[in-house]
């Protein structure tokens, strides 16, 4: 496995995000970069103090990371590094994920509330921006060993290639097996169902050499099935494709990984091209 890159801003979702990834990286034989995008408060950049101050709020900032970074490399036996800077948090992460050449990201997501699910916080949003895995972790989840990935995906819209050799990477780094889980409400055509069967084989020839089911569900409820095959199967990481939309679009379609983000129980590896 690659470099693990951890976003954090210190707080208690980040903290849990960086014990899950340290943890995750020991497991994995691999190492782990911690990443602050560092802030100006806005009342400080107004008052035109020197750039000295500036300075100053920078390496004490890198102080801090050092520090974390430093725990935790001792706590979990592991490399741990740090980087900070005052790029937006979605570019800073590219430019490091592509020094690292890294394997994903990882951030905490916070506690469900309504306004997360409907205009997401800083980790979903970025969720939803970015064009490699990033792995959303929610408050208080531990790592363990992951044994059962579901991908949630609309196999009636058809999967990119590139997004099955991703999950059956990190099905096959994991030592996972995968169930491809496909929700819809009732067919209202005759030649969906054929359409569904042919593309479902596709899939199924695609991961053909990795453990792996299909099954498919009507429900016109995607969350809350999604939510309940989790528990059925005991599932230990869920797999999303978040989908693009323009700024129109946006405005009436809820993303479905942005709730989930906000409202899971498991980790939420994130994967778009």
């Amino acid at each position: 496995m690659k470099t693990l890159i951890v976003a954090t801003d210190y707080s208690m979702e980040a903290e849990n995000a960086a014990e899950y990834a340290c943890a995750a990286a020991k497991y994995l034989n691999t190492n782990v970069v911690l990443f602050n995008s560092y802030t100006i408060p806005l009342h400080t950049s107004n008052a035109r103090l020197p750039a000295s101050i500036f300075k100053e709020l920078l390496e004490n900032n890198k102080v801090l990371l050092q520090k974390k970074a430093s725990e935790l490399s001792e706590k979990y036996g592991i490399e741990v590094g740090f980087e900070s800077g005052f790029l937006q948090l979605d570019e800073k992460l590219e430019s490091l994920f592509l020094k690292y050449d890294a394997g994903l990201v990882v951030m905490g997501t916070a506690t469900h509330s309504l306004g997360q699910e409907l205009f997401g916080n800083s980790g979903t949003t970025t969720i939803l921006k970015l064009n490699f895995p990033v792995l959303a972790v929610p408050m208080g989840v531990i790592f363990r060993h992951i044994q059962r990935i579901i991908f949630a995906c609309d196999v009636l819209r058809g999967t990119n290639i590139k997004i099955l050799e991703e999950v059956k990477a990190f099905a096959t780094i994991l030592g996972a097996e995968v169930e491809l889980f496909h929700v819809q409400d009732k067919l209202r055509r005759l030649d969906e169902a054929k359409m569904i069967r042919d593309r479902a084989d596709q899939i199924d020839k695609s991961l053909e050499d990795i453990p792996h089911s299909y099954k498919p569900v009507e429900s016109d409820a995607v969350i809350d099935a999604i939510k309940k095959e989790i528990k059925q199967i005991d599932a230990d990481l869920l797999i999303m494709v978040p989908q693009r939309y323009g700024f129109w679009k946006s405005l009436v379609h809820t993303s479905k990984t942005r709730i989930m983000a906000s409202q899971s129980e498991i980790p939420i590896l994130s994967i778009r091209i």
